[in-house]
Protein backbone atom coordinates (compact mmCIF):
# COMPACT_ATOMS: atom_id res chain seq x y z
CA UNK A 1 0.00 0.00 0.00
CA UNK A 2 1.61 3.37 -0.94
CA UNK A 3 0.24 6.56 0.57
CA UNK A 4 -0.25 10.04 -0.75
CA UNK A 5 2.73 12.11 0.94
CA UNK A 6 1.38 15.45 2.52
CA UNK A 7 3.78 18.42 3.64
CA UNK A 8 3.21 21.22 6.37
CA UNK A 9 5.66 24.26 6.25
CA UNK A 10 4.41 25.56 9.19
CA UNK A 11 4.88 26.16 13.18
CA UNK A 12 4.90 24.10 16.24
CA UNK A 13 1.58 25.15 18.93
CA UNK A 14 2.92 23.74 21.70
CA UNK A 15 -0.96 23.53 23.29
CA UNK A 16 -1.60 20.85 20.17
CA UNK A 17 -4.58 22.21 19.01
CA UNK A 18 -3.08 24.20 15.49
CA UNK A 19 -0.37 24.46 13.45
CA UNK A 20 2.05 21.34 12.76
CA UNK A 21 0.00 19.56 15.15
CA UNK A 22 -3.53 20.03 13.68
CA UNK A 23 -2.31 19.64 10.17
CA UNK A 24 -0.29 16.25 10.89
CA UNK A 25 -3.29 15.45 12.78
CA UNK A 26 -5.80 16.39 9.80
CA UNK A 27 -3.21 14.27 7.15
CA UNK A 28 -3.46 11.58 9.41
CA UNK A 29 -7.62 11.40 9.28
CA UNK A 30 -7.46 11.76 5.89
CA UNK A 31 -5.07 8.58 5.65
CA UNK A 32 -2.29 10.43 3.92
CA UNK A 33 1.58 10.43 5.47
CA UNK A 34 2.11 13.90 6.71
CA UNK A 35 5.55 15.79 7.39
CA UNK A 36 6.52 18.76 8.25
CA UNK A 37 9.60 21.47 7.83
CA UNK A 38 9.12 23.63 11.28
CA UNK A 39 8.71 27.57 10.47
CA UNK A 40 8.55 28.94 14.59
CA UNK A 41 7.93 27.38 17.61
CA UNK A 42 4.76 29.11 19.68
CA UNK A 43 4.31 28.44 23.31
CA UNK A 44 2.04 29.72 25.78
CA UNK A 45 2.97 31.43 29.30
CA UNK A 46 0.43 29.60 32.07
CA UNK A 47 1.26 32.27 34.64
CA UNK A 48 0.25 35.15 32.10
CA UNK A 49 -3.01 34.45 30.87
CA UNK A 50 -1.71 31.58 28.80
CA UNK A 51 0.41 34.85 26.79
CA UNK A 52 2.09 33.51 23.33
CA UNK A 53 5.95 33.58 22.85
CA UNK A 54 7.05 32.88 19.19
CA UNK A 55 10.06 31.44 18.66
CA UNK A 56 11.62 31.12 14.79
CA UNK A 57 13.11 28.82 13.28
CA UNK A 58 17.14 29.64 11.67
CA UNK A 59 15.86 29.94 8.05
CA UNK A 60 18.96 27.43 7.03
CA UNK A 61 17.38 24.78 9.06
CA UNK A 62 13.99 25.69 7.34
CA UNK A 63 15.27 25.15 4.23
CA UNK A 64 16.94 21.13 5.29
CA UNK A 65 13.73 20.65 6.08
CA UNK A 66 12.24 21.31 3.21
CA UNK A 67 15.10 19.83 1.19
CA UNK A 68 14.45 16.71 3.59
CA UNK A 69 10.71 16.36 2.63
CA UNK A 70 10.84 17.59 -0.90
CA UNK A 71 13.73 14.51 -1.73
CA UNK A 72 10.92 12.34 -0.56
CA UNK A 73 8.20 13.22 -3.55
CA UNK A 74 5.64 15.32 -2.05
CA UNK A 75 2.27 15.04 -3.70
CA UNK A 76 0.85 18.23 -1.58
CA UNK A 77 2.02 20.58 0.71
CA UNK A 78 0.53 23.78 2.82
CA UNK A 79 2.00 26.56 4.82
CA UNK A 80 1.19 27.71 7.95
CA UNK A 81 2.88 30.07 10.15
CA UNK A 82 5.71 31.90 8.91
CA UNK A 83 6.85 34.63 11.12
CA UNK A 84 9.16 36.71 9.05
CA UNK A 85 9.50 38.18 6.19
CA UNK A 86 12.96 36.23 5.28
CA UNK A 87 11.26 32.61 6.05
CA UNK A 88 8.00 33.60 3.90
CA UNK A 89 10.82 34.44 1.05
CA UNK A 90 12.60 31.37 1.97
CA UNK A 91 9.21 28.95 1.82
CA UNK A 92 7.96 30.60 -1.51
CA UNK A 93 11.81 30.18 -3.08
CA UNK A 94 11.77 27.01 -2.20
CA UNK A 95 8.24 25.89 -3.11
CA UNK A 96 8.59 27.34 -6.70
CA UNK A 97 11.88 25.63 -6.88
CA UNK A 98 10.26 21.84 -5.72
CA UNK A 99 7.92 22.28 -8.93
CA UNK A 100 5.40 21.07 -6.90
CA UNK A 101 1.79 22.21 -8.15
CA UNK A 102 -0.75 20.80 -5.32
CA UNK A 103 0.26 24.04 -2.91
CA UNK A 104 -2.14 25.19 -0.30
CA UNK A 105 -1.45 28.51 1.44
CA UNK A 106 -3.12 29.36 4.65
CA UNK A 107 -1.83 33.08 5.10
CA UNK A 108 -1.33 33.25 8.90
CA UNK A 109 -0.86 36.73 10.25
CA UNK A 110 -1.53 35.84 13.55
CA UNK A 111 -1.60 33.88 16.50
CA UNK A 112 -5.25 35.14 17.67
CA UNK A 113 -7.24 37.86 17.09
CA UNK A 114 -7.86 40.57 14.39
CA UNK A 115 -5.48 43.50 16.80
CA UNK A 116 -2.25 41.19 16.24
CA UNK A 117 -1.59 41.55 12.30
CA UNK A 118 1.76 41.01 10.84
CA UNK A 119 4.14 43.77 9.91
CA UNK A 120 3.18 44.78 6.57
CA UNK A 121 6.27 43.75 5.02
CA UNK A 122 5.28 39.99 6.06
CA UNK A 123 2.39 40.41 3.92
CA UNK A 124 4.35 41.85 1.19
CA UNK A 125 6.42 38.93 1.12
CA UNK A 126 3.39 36.65 1.36
CA UNK A 127 2.16 38.47 -1.75
CA UNK A 128 4.99 38.45 -3.62
CA UNK A 129 6.77 34.87 -2.48
CA UNK A 130 3.44 32.52 -1.79
CA UNK A 131 0.55 34.00 -3.81
CA UNK A 132 1.96 33.14 -7.29
CA UNK A 133 2.49 29.13 -6.00
CA UNK A 134 -1.07 29.04 -4.61
CA UNK A 135 -3.32 26.53 -6.10
CA UNK A 136 -5.68 27.68 -3.42
CA UNK A 137 -5.15 30.30 -0.34
CA UNK A 138 -7.67 30.19 2.36
CA UNK A 139 -7.71 33.59 4.14
CA UNK A 140 -9.91 34.47 7.21
CA UNK A 141 -11.97 37.97 6.95
CA UNK A 142 -8.67 39.83 8.70
CA UNK A 143 -6.06 38.10 6.43
CA UNK A 144 -8.27 38.44 3.18
CA UNK A 145 -8.84 42.53 4.22
CA UNK A 146 -4.98 42.12 4.18
CA UNK A 147 -3.89 40.78 0.86
CA UNK A 148 -6.61 42.12 -1.08
CA UNK A 149 -5.83 45.74 0.26
CA UNK A 150 -9.36 46.26 1.05
CA UNK A 151 -8.54 46.35 4.66
CA UNK A 152 -11.91 45.33 7.13
CA UNK A 153 -14.26 42.36 5.17
CA UNK A 154 -17.95 42.02 6.89
CA UNK A 155 -20.40 40.36 4.32
CA UNK A 156 -20.48 38.14 1.61
CA UNK A 157 -20.13 41.18 -0.99
CA UNK A 158 -17.13 42.28 0.61
CA UNK A 159 -15.50 38.85 0.56
CA UNK A 160 -16.20 38.42 -3.02
CA UNK A 161 -14.47 41.81 -3.73
CA UNK A 162 -11.71 40.67 -1.70
CA UNK A 163 -11.16 36.93 -3.44
CA UNK A 164 -10.89 38.58 -6.74
CA UNK A 165 -8.03 41.16 -5.86
CA UNK A 166 -6.10 37.81 -4.49
CA UNK A 167 -7.03 35.78 -7.21
CA UNK A 168 -5.21 38.17 -9.57
CA UNK A 169 -2.25 38.28 -7.44
CA UNK A 170 -1.47 34.60 -8.78
CA UNK A 171 -3.95 32.07 -6.51
CA UNK A 172 -5.96 29.93 -8.49
CA UNK A 173 -8.65 29.37 -6.36
CA UNK A 174 -9.03 31.64 -2.97
CA UNK A 175 -11.41 30.04 0.05
CA UNK A 176 -12.14 33.04 2.39
CA UNK A 177 -13.13 31.81 5.39
CA UNK A 178 -16.64 33.75 7.21
CA UNK A 179 -15.46 32.97 10.92
CA UNK A 180 -17.77 34.50 13.52
CA UNK A 181 -17.26 38.10 12.50
CA UNK A 182 -19.04 37.69 9.04
CA UNK A 183 -22.30 39.32 9.04
CA UNK A 184 -24.78 35.84 8.20
CA UNK A 185 -26.70 33.64 10.19
CA UNK A 186 -24.84 30.49 8.68
CA UNK A 187 -21.01 29.45 9.37
CA UNK A 188 -20.27 30.81 5.66
CA UNK A 189 -16.84 30.50 3.77
CA UNK A 190 -16.51 31.48 -0.02
CA UNK A 191 -14.84 30.08 -2.74
CA UNK A 192 -13.54 31.47 -5.87
CA UNK A 193 -12.22 29.99 -8.87
CA UNK A 194 -11.34 32.56 -11.07
CA UNK A 195 -14.87 33.37 -12.85
CA UNK A 196 -17.55 32.08 -10.12
CA UNK A 197 -18.23 32.53 -6.63
CA UNK A 198 -19.76 30.01 -4.53
CA UNK A 199 -20.72 30.34 -1.12
CA UNK A 200 -20.65 27.10 1.28
CA UNK A 201 -22.89 27.55 4.47
CA UNK A 202 -23.38 25.09 7.38
CA UNK A 203 -25.23 25.61 10.60
CA UNK A 204 -23.33 27.70 13.28
CA UNK A 205 -21.98 26.14 16.60
CA UNK A 206 -21.74 27.99 19.47
CA UNK A 207 -18.71 27.68 20.94
CA UNK A 208 -15.35 29.10 21.64
CA UNK A 209 -13.49 25.53 21.55
CA UNK A 210 -12.48 26.12 17.94
CA UNK A 211 -8.64 26.65 18.53
CA UNK A 212 -6.76 25.10 15.37
CA UNK A 213 -10.23 25.71 12.67
CA UNK A 214 -8.16 27.43 10.26
CA UNK A 215 -5.12 24.97 10.27
CA UNK A 216 -7.56 22.22 10.23
CA UNK A 217 -9.20 23.15 7.56
CA UNK A 218 -6.29 24.26 5.04
CA UNK A 219 -4.98 20.62 5.76
CA UNK A 220 -7.94 18.93 4.78
CA UNK A 221 -7.97 20.84 1.39
CA UNK A 222 -4.19 19.44 1.09
CA UNK A 223 -4.56 16.09 1.75
CA UNK A 224 -7.97 15.42 -0.01
CA UNK A 225 -5.92 17.44 -2.94
CA UNK A 226 -3.29 15.00 -2.72
CA UNK A 227 -6.09 12.63 -2.78
CA UNK A 228 -7.17 13.50 -5.70
CA UNK A 229 -10.02 15.34 -5.19
CA UNK A 230 -11.01 18.07 -7.43
CA UNK A 231 -10.80 21.84 -5.35
CA UNK A 232 -14.23 22.57 -5.48
CA UNK A 233 -14.56 18.89 -4.02
CA UNK A 234 -11.98 18.99 -1.75
CA UNK A 235 -12.92 22.32 -0.16
CA UNK A 236 -16.67 21.10 0.43
CA UNK A 237 -15.15 17.82 2.19
CA UNK A 238 -12.79 20.23 4.29
CA UNK A 239 -15.58 22.33 5.10
CA UNK A 240 -18.11 19.19 6.06
CA UNK A 241 -14.48 17.73 8.34
CA UNK A 242 -14.00 20.92 9.84
CA UNK A 243 -17.51 21.81 10.67
CA UNK A 244 -17.53 18.54 12.68
CA UNK A 245 -14.17 19.11 14.43
CA UNK A 246 -15.74 22.35 15.47
CA UNK A 247 -19.28 20.74 16.65
CA UNK A 248 -17.40 18.75 18.60
CA UNK A 249 -14.53 20.82 20.02
CA UNK A 250 -13.35 20.56 23.70
CA UNK A 251 -12.13 22.64 26.64
CA UNK A 252 -8.13 21.74 27.37
CA UNK A 253 -7.92 24.19 30.14
CA UNK A 254 -9.42 27.46 31.38
CA UNK A 255 -7.79 29.18 28.27
CA UNK A 256 -8.18 26.99 25.06
CA UNK A 257 -10.82 24.34 23.40
CA UNK A 258 -9.16 22.77 20.34
CA UNK A 259 -11.64 21.03 17.65
CA UNK A 260 -11.65 17.22 17.72
CA UNK A 261 -9.60 16.45 14.95
CA UNK A 262 -11.18 13.03 14.38
CA UNK A 263 -14.80 13.86 15.03
CA UNK A 264 -15.38 13.49 10.97
CA UNK A 265 -14.47 9.99 11.71
CA UNK A 266 -16.58 9.13 14.45
CA UNK A 267 -19.70 11.46 14.47
CA UNK A 268 -22.74 12.51 12.29
CA UNK A 269 -21.33 15.13 9.76
CA UNK A 270 -23.53 18.77 9.39
CA UNK A 271 -25.04 19.08 6.03
CA UNK A 272 -23.05 21.69 4.24
CA UNK A 273 -24.71 23.70 1.24
CA UNK A 274 -22.96 25.18 -1.71
CA UNK A 275 -24.37 28.49 -3.57
CA UNK A 276 -23.29 29.39 -6.65
CA UNK A 277 -23.51 33.38 -6.36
Amino acid sequence: MTLKKTLTIAGSDTSGGAGIQADLKTFQEHGTYGMNALTVIVTMDPNNNWSHGVHPIPVDTLKSQMDTAFSTGIDALKTGMLPTAEIIQAAGEAIAASGIKDVVIDPVMACKGEAEVMFPENVDAMIKYLLPNAKVVTPNLVEAGELSRLGRIRTVEEMQAAAEKIHASGAQFVVVKGGKQLKHEKAADLLFDGEKHYLLTAPKTDTDYNHGAGCTFAAAITANIANGQSVKDAVLNAKIFVSTAIEHGWKLNEYVGPVMHGAANKFTKPEVEVLEL
